[in-house]
């Protein structure tokens, strides 16, 4: 009995694992909902509602091809243990993940029991990332030459095996957990998976390049496949194979004289994206600490001892009277979805406005970001929060961001409601209204809305000065060296990596 176990690699299509095991001989597809990840802090309702939903489609498309999903619950040793006293295992099979600490210390107790049972474990490559990476050097040609790969073929039919029952489905009181209350979540599934992908390339993208950054139009031109690259209802090899596709089409229109309109522009920058999505996964594989520590030591200290519970929950509960930022929080409330600059202000405002660690904002983030990946989503942290120490320190002025992305309050009055009558010349600060003004608006600041709990430039000013006073030491300089030859993009200069200059957004 061969054993694919699913993951984050929830689909049928480009599967190589599946395709794999099913040429030798009967195949059981397996999906294991574990205590240890579904009650961990970075685990959502709304990511078993996701997930759900995928293994769905995922059994059907099995049962189509005379195989079914079995389901269990429990730790994932004890199930392979359950399963091979009943037929005994030949080998499991599944995609490599680089996953949290929980799935990483998961994946060394299965390994430990595979090995005492003499049980062959097949792990296959996905999304770009290259494990035990010896140096980033040509990391970008490998992980082309990775992605250019065909495709899996989907089996033409599975044999099950006998006498093992499928389980079910666990709905989230089953597993402790309450139903998601949030609205207009993204559906799981290789189907709404394709059909994403299908109308951003063909319809949705064309103006990417110059709409992804406000939240006003990010909505619809932006991709939407983050949340099905996560959790693997679709591959990054496909996604890369149908974008370059559609690159050659245009081109052959362009060439033919045919207009393209801001086509190929977009999809460029598309393309940059899938890279630095593979990028950021990669650091995390090869330095899983940075989950949890600075990755310059240089930052240790630097805001641990100073966290302000109360400016967290006004984070958190989107109360802190800057209206872009609250807007935004209250649309993850709701949505489970942001754009990146969005997420990169949010960041932003919490590490150096509110002067509060990385590590708890990105843990509260992760039960609201519906495509979270651990990879991407704690690389990114530290990225915004300046404790690589080789980016430009990235500090968003959440006025400028009203002004630049929203001027009209398109979105900041759909989430902040208590702001729909404030002026447009006003929406950025409402809190600098006169009385007048307030009370013809109809918005009296301290009464429908919070004052700002910071002033800007005053929190601006002084983590500028906390950033640079670091950065200016030895061993911080010392230690940028080494982030630079372990995770460094090679496709920019050394001086370029340690740029040190900060970008007020």
């Amino acid at each position: 009995m061969q054993v694919v176990w699913f993951k984050r690699d929830l689909r049928v299509d480009d599967h190589w694992p599946l395709a794999l095991a099913c040429d030798q001989g009967p195949t059981l597809c397996l999906y294991v909902y574990e205590p240890e990840i579904i009650g961990s802090e970075e685990f959502d309702s709304s990511h078993l509602q996701f997930i759900n939903q995928s293994l769905h489609e995922l059994d059907n498309r099995l049962k189509s091809l005379n195989g079914r999903l079995t389901y269990r619950v429990g730790s994932m040793p004890d199930v392979l243990a359950a399963l091979h006293a009943t037929d005994p295992i030949a080998a499991l099979w599944s995609h490599e993940e680089s996953g949290n600490r929980i799935t990483y210390d998961r994946d060394k107790r299965v390994a430990k029991w595979l090995r005492d049972h003499q049980v062959e474990w097949r792990e296959i490559p996905q999304n770009g990332v290259i494990r035990r990476l010896k140096s980033r050097d040509g990391w970008s040609k490998q992980r082309a030459a990775f992605l250019k790969k065909p495709l899996a073929v989907t089996p033409s039919e599975i044999t099950h095996p006998r006498g093992i029952s499928a389980g079910e489905i666990q709905p989230p009181e089953a597993l402790g957990l309450t139903a998601t209350n949030k609205t207009k979540l993204q559906t799981g599934g290789e189907t709404p998976a394709n059909e994403t992908l299908n109308s951003f390339l063909t319809d949705r993208g064309q103006d990417y390049s110059s709409e992804m950054s406000s939240p006003v139009t990010a909505p619809d031109s932006c991709s939407r496949l983050s949340t099905y690259l996560a959790w693997g209802c679709l591959s990054m090899r496909r996604v890369v194979h149908e974008l370059h596709d559609r690159q050659g089409y245009l081109r052959e229109l362009r060439d033919a004289g045919e207009p393209v309109g801001g086509w190929l522009k977009s999809l460029r920058a598309f393309e940059s994206r899938l890279s630095w999505h593979c990028h950021f996964m990669q650091k995390l594989e090869d330095e899983p600490e940075i989950e949890f520590n600075n990755m310059s030591p240089a930052y240790d200290g630097l805001r641990e001892n100073e966290f302000d519970q109360s400016h967290f929950d006004a984070w958190c509960n989107a109360q802190t009277g800057y209206p872009m930022v609250d807007a935004c929080m209250r649309a993850l409330h709701q949505h489970s979805w942001i754009n990146f600059r969005m997420r990169a202000m949010l960041v932003s405002f919490a590490s150096y406005h509110l002067w509060l660690h990385w590590r708890p904002t990105a843990v509260y983030l992760s039960r609201h970001f519906l495509d979270f990946e651990p990879g991407i989503h704690y690389s990114q942290f530290q990225m915004q929060s300046g404790t690589t120490g080789i980016n430009a320190i990235r500090i968003y002025s959440p006025i400028k961001q009203v002004k630049d992305q929203d001027p009209t309050g398109k979105f900041i009055r759909h989430f902040v409601p208590e702001l729909a009558t404030v002026p447009d010349r006003n929406l950025a600060e409402p809190h600098k209204m006169s009385l007048a003004e307030q009370s013809k608006s109809g918005c009296q600041i301290g009464k429908h809305y919070p004052p700002p709990i910071v002033e800007h430039v005053v929190a601006y000013r002084a983590a500028k000065a906390r950033m640079f006073a670091v950065r200016k030491q030895t061993a911080a300089r010392a230690d940028a060296e080494r982030v630079v030859r372990k995770h460094g993009s090679r496709k920019r200069s050394n001086s370029t990596r340690n740029n040190q200059v900060t970008k007020t957004k």
